[in-house]
């Protein structure tokens, strides 16, 4: 017995490029984020530098852009594309 194929619907993709832009978008802020967050390493480990550890780019600026940026990417998930 001879199997027919059923032709398909076109594939279309789930996202559009302006999705895929908000998603590079967020995650650059994230990587930004991260970057802002790393160092704070003391070149002697007896010495401990409360001003470098506890910076305001350490804890609040930094992770204000992880969030943003997690942000901006749930948006570019639940964003509709337009209608072409």
């Amino acid at each position: 017995m001879k199997e027919t194929k059923k032709p398909s619907a076109p594939a279309t993709s789930l996202f559009s490029k302006d999705n895929y832009t908000w998603m590079i978008a967020g995650i650059i802020l994230v990587a930004i984020g991260i970057i802002l967050m790393a160092g704070g390493k003391s070149d002697d480990p007896n010495v401990f530098k409360e001003n470098e550890v506890y910076s305001v780019r350490r804890i609040t600026i930094a992770p204000i852009l992880i969030l943003l940026g997690l942000g901006v990417e749930v948006y570019a998930i639940f964003k509709k594309p337009k209608n072409s």
